[in-house]
């Protein structure tokens, strides 16, 4: 099976909007940066993956993963998942046959939920990983790539499970911190930089 990630990553001018008055825009595309980095570190650690894409708009943002060694993808669509679907279609037709898309500001997540999601996949089609609130959608991994359509957005998971049972694909919930906690607000901020001195 190749098992490949794929990680969309908004122009760094626009990230985090939500956090405009508590941080700078230079603060924003630092923390954005960082939560990025995180993620490519994590995914790195699982032996699992062929490779690990971030498709972005931003050429910044794309000079700077290859840094990281991780494959840049030119948004190709305009709009969240249009620009995933093309960069899935690329995957799919260069030879993945398993795909994990993730949120890039997952500051808790770990190896170990990496490899769990890709052994829950074995038995599943569609692996899905909630948001804290239960209503979003933070990572999905899905054989084959686009086997269901992307709708990522608020209240995605809901959407998502509709997908799955118009096409009577088997599916389950892959429930974790690591997978559960985005940032969204200063607090999640915060709980962010704790979590990065706790590690350091």
């Amino acid at each position: 099976m190749a098992y490949r990630a794929l990680i969309p990553v908004k122009t760094l001018s626009e990230a985090k909007s939500r956090l405009a008055p508590y941080l700078t825009q230079t603060q924003r595309a630092t923390l954005v940066l960082d939560m990025l980095r995180h993620v490519i570190d994590v995914l790195h650690g699982s032996k699992s993956l062929e490779t690990i894409s971030v498709v972005s708009p931003d050429p910044n943002v794309l000079q700077q993963v290859q840094v990281w060694g991780v494959h840049a993808l030119l948004e190709k669509a305009q709009g969240h998942n249009p620009a995933l679907t093309v960069a899935a279609q690329q995957e799919l037709a260069s030879g993945a046959t398993a795909l994990l898309t993730l949120s890039a500001d997952l500051p808790l997540l770990r190896t170990y939920d990496i490899q769990q999601m890709i052994e829950q996949s074995r038995h599943y089609e569609v692996v899905l990983a909630p948001s804290y609130e239960g209503t979003g959608t933070n990572a999905l991994l899905v054989r084959p790539p686009l086997a269901v359509p992307y709708v990522f957005g608020p209240g995605s998971l809901q959407r998502y499970q509709a997908e799955i049972q118009q096409r009577f694909l088997s599916s389950t919930l892959y429930i974790s911190p690591g997978t559960r906690f985005d940032v969204d607000t200063i607090e999640d901020v915060n709980i962010f930089r704790r979590s990065e001195i706790a590690t350091a």
